[in-house]
């Protein structure tokens, strides 16, 4: 194994099962540069589904005569680890990546190898705050990086470049030696993220530092002259999930604040409206929903006086 700054991966998945990988990309950085990028075709051995087709371009013909997984992924994980040491490993949105990589270990009766890894979706959102999306591809248009497009092996390639300008703007040089855990917890203090780690024992997620949001929300004063007694926000407890397209958040908070409601961080029996913005689908899972709008649903069926508001029903009410 070649000691690297930190490889960058990225599997894309024939269908919506995590242990599908149809394909496997890596980018790997020496001295703060881009060094290689390599990607493999992998057969899934299982169907394909319309869904990714579209995303990803791979069909069933491109894969026919490619090596299955567990032929690949001796090859791949020689750029990770030697079974002693490891390079870091990133990738963006890593809760999937990672997850894949689990399922598909796991279905080929391979040991799951300890590693540890950072997610650049985390880093992302505390380098870059009040950014409408997070996806690679619009970090990409925002930084002026080549998007990837769902080729894994230009993703990872993307992935890499976003987390070399993360760097810079967070001061972080990959290219000095980890000798410590307190050299691990400056990056990640640096970063306002944690790493996570995949092993035998199970999966730990690579997430975001936790912020004080409702020191944050109680920052946002309200104008007691735009108050509006009218309207159905006045003086009624107010929630927020997802992305909105039209402003940011701290900027409908702001407006809620002015007609002189209140801005709540998180759903319980006295909010009165949660607004639901967009959702990222590969973050909350199958059933579409945030955990939020989970709790609200669960306290709708308990009679609880709560109304959910999509982002057009807001933009009408204010």
């Amino acid at each position: 194994m070649e000691e690297l700054d930190f490889i960058a991966i990225d599997f894309e998945t024939a269908n919506y099962c995590r242990d599908s990988i149809c394909q496997i990309g890596i980018a790997t950085v020496k001295d703060n540069c881009i060094k290689e990028v390599k990607s493999w075709l992998v057969n899934p051995e299982t169907f394909f589904d319309d869904f990714n087709v579209r995303l990803h371009g791979i069909l069933p013909k491109d894969v026919k005569d490619k090596p299955t997984f567990e032929q690949v992924w001796p090859e791949v994980y020689e750029y990770i680890s030697d079974g002693t040491d490891c390079n870091m490993l990133f990738a963006h949105n890593a809760q999937f990546d990672m997850q894949a990589l689990m399922a598909d270990l796991s279905r080929y009766g391979m040991p799951i190898p300890y590693i540890p890894f950072g997610c650049t979706l985390a880093i992302s959102r505390r380098t870059w705050s009040g950014e409408p999306s997070y996806s690679l591809e619009s970090l990409c248009r925002k930084l002026d990086i080549k998007p990837g497009t769902h080729d894994a092996g230009e993703d990872a390639r993307a992935c890499a470049e976003l987390l070399l300008l993360a760097c810079k703007e967070k001061d972080v040089d990959l290219s000095t030696p980890i000798e410590s855990i307190e050299d691990i917890k400056a990056i990640e203090d640096k970063f306002q993220f944690l790493f996570g780690e995949i092993s035998e024992e199970g999966y730990l997620s690579s997430i975001c530092q936790r912020l004080n949001r409702s020191n944050r929300i109680k920052q946002i004063v309200g104008d007691k002259s735009k108050n509006n007694p009218d309207s159905i926000f006045y003086g009624k407890n107010v929630v927020f999930t997802g992305t909105l397209s039209s402003m940011k958040r701290s900027e409908a908070q702001q407006i809620i604040a002015d007609i002189g409601g209140v801005n709540q961080s998180g759903v319980n029996k006295n909010t009165n409206y949660l607004v639901v913005g967009q959702q990222d689908y590969r973050i909350v899972g199958d059933d579409g929903m945030s955990n939020k709008q989970e709790k609200a649903l669960e306290l709708l069926k308990k009679g609880a006086d709560i109304e959910i508001l999509s982002e057009d029903d807001f933009l009408r009410s204010i």
